[in-house]
């Protein structure tokens, strides 16, 4: 049997010796076959794999078919508010501040308008009354109009009367919105949600008579640590300034009332440099100067230090810290202090009774002056050429007769000018931005050509619009006759909806009588509008500028 065996295998390694390739492929041969039966399967797991592959795809495919079917025709999208060119809202009765604030009441991305009026109840169907919210009547009543259609969203007694009015405050009380902070007289802060007209909170404050309260109101940050923004005041009385800080938050007076002894009747402007926010406080003669630090210092008793900000060392060198006065910015008969944009922080214009002069905020140098007599308005900002700040002055320069220039605030050249004839009580010019990077200007007066001038009858109210695509041209829009007590220009919608607001009725001080308020789509007086030439040139064509001015595109700038 072992003989057999060893015989076999013999047989086997000497066919092995002589046919060496015929094992290999024996051996390759099933090797390819475990490999083909391994491949089968293999390929069978990837088959199914690839139809469950294909089986999420078309589930995925077919959800976003369900889902852009269902928000092209069932769910339906937001319908973009309609506005309407223009609006009317009457009242009787009643006598209008000249205050008014445009602001998005209901959030519907359109600017709606707020405004005071005095009267003994509403006129808008509201049920409520000066008696209801503890006030004696007539009082007076804040109220919000949709800019879109003019309805009114709500009506508030918010106060016995009236010195000044702000909205578009932040965080007011624990209201989500911005709010509106009414300035009462006798001296009263009275905070207002915005979206519903409820009084957040009232805070009263007795400065004993003959005050008078700087304006606007200021925002400063949080000096209370209780997370809201907090609110600085000054009232001027007997020469001198009181600064008292009051919580955004509860109205709570924070700190004690800090004093300033000034040499006139004092006003301020908010400078912002690089380093901190300036408070400058000016009369005819001086001007003090006090950082946000130091002001919050002074009020609080105890230094106070905001991460982000620290005192100009330039500044702070030529402010003498006893007085508080700013030893470079000495003038005689200042009429108004305005900022102005530099290339990195703000500049200082000072507009005295015949001249303007820019204070450059870095060095305290002067950049720049310009003959003015007689500023009437204080200054306005616009952009006569694209990206390139200008300031509108108005200056008198005879009787019911005053000269519009348009300034370059870099060089001082002036760009443009206008001599109109006006009246006393005439609004203040306006701007909005145009596409072209730059501006449309909104002035009133009443344009006589030269030749054509008559003295004898009382100058009328006329708006007028320049836009510098034509230099030559003048559009008159209006012709009023009313009492015009505020009037304002706006964007109603971003970067579209060009409007002015009129609010018309008795000024302040007169008895009570019938008030409108207006809001006009500013394309629509353009279409009927009457064209002046400055001056004629070859190619005059009314239609063609006014159909160019109606194409006029306007943008926001941010």
């Amino acid at each position: 049997m072992e003989a057999e065996v060893t015989a076999t295998a013999a047989a086997r390694d000497s066919e092995a010796e002589i046919h060496p390739l015929k094992t290999e492929d024996a051996k390759a041969q099933e090797n390819h076959e475990n490999f083909v039966e391994r491949r089968i399967i293999k390929s069978s797991g990837l088959s199914r794999l690839s139809r469950w592959r294909t089986a999420a795809f078309f589930i995925s495919l077919f959800l976003c078919l369900i889902i852009v079917f269902a928000f092209s025709f069932i769910i339906p999208c937001p319908e973009r508010p309609v506005s309407e060119r223009t609006w009317f809202q009457y009242y009787n009765n009643a006598v209008p501040y000249p205050f008014l604030a445009m602001e998005d009441v209901n959030e519907d991305k359109v600017q709606d308008v707020l405004f005071a009026f005095k009267s003994s109840n509403t006129s808008s169907g509201f049920n409520v009354s000066c008696l209801d919210k503890g006030l004696p009547s007539p009082c007076v009543f804040l109220a919000a109009v949709s800019g879109t259609n003019g309805s009114v969203f709500w009506e508030s007694p918010a106060a016995e009367d009236v010195q000044w009015l702000q909205c578009g405050i932040q965080q007011l009380g624990t209201a989500q919105a911005p709010g509106c902070l009414v300035v009462e007289k006798p001296l009263s802060l009275t905070a207002v949600d915005l979206q519903t007209g409820e009084v957040l909170w009232r805070k009263s404050k007795d400065f004993g008579a003959n005050y008078t309260v700087l304006t606007p109101l200021s925002v400063i940050p949080d000096v209370d640590n209780d997370g809201v923004q907090d609110l600085i005041i000054f009232i001027t009385k007997e020469r001198q300034v009181n600064t008292f800080i009051h919580s955004g938050k509860t109205g709570q007076q924070v700190g004690h009332t800090h004093s300033l002894k000034v040499d006139g009747n004092a006003r301020y402007v908010r400078l912002n440099l690089r380093s901190s926010p300036y408070f400058l406080f000016y009369t005819e003669k001086s001007v003090y100067a006090y950082s946000l630090e130091d002001l919050c210092s002074a009020v609080i008793g105890t230094e106070v230090k905001f991460p982000k900000f620290h005192p100009d060392s330039l500044w702070e060198k030529h402010i003498d810290h006893t007085t508080r006065r700013l030893s470079l910015l000495r003038f005689e008969d200042v009429r108004y202090l305005a900022k102005v944009p530099g290339h990195s922080q703000d500049n200082v214009l000072v507009v005295n009774s015949d001249m303007a002069t820019l204070i450059n905020t870095k060095d305290l140098q002067t950049l720049w002056t310009l003959n003015v007599s007689r500023a009437l308005s204080e200054p306005l900002l616009g952009n006569y050429k694209p990206d390139v700040h200008g300031i509108v002055l108005e200056s008198e320069i005879g009787p019911n007769r005053k000269k519009v220039m348009i300034v370059e605030s870099g060089s001082g050249a002036v760009q443009w000018e206008l001599k109109l004839h006006w009246g006393a009580g005439s609004p203040a010019p306006a701007t909005l931005p145009t596409a072209d990077h730059r501006s449309a200007f909104l002035v009133w007066g009443d344009y006589q050509e030269p030749g054509n001038e008559t003295t004898h009858r009382a100058p009328l109210q006329k708006l007028y619009l320049f836009h510098p695509s034509y230099t030559n041209v003048l559009l008159e829009l209006r012709n009023s006759t009313d009492q015009i007590v505020a009037f304002t220009a706006a964007l109603f919608e971003r970067s579209r909806h060009a409007c002015y607001v009129l609010l018309r009725g008795p000024q302040p001080g007169q008895g009570p009588g019938p008030v409108s308020l207006m809001k006009r789509k500013l394309k629509e007086d353009v279409l009927v509008s009457r064209v002046i030439w400055l001056r004629h040139t070859a190619d005059d064509d009314e239609q063609r500028v006014r159909d160019r001015l109606y194409r006029m595109r306007f943008q926001s700038r941010d």
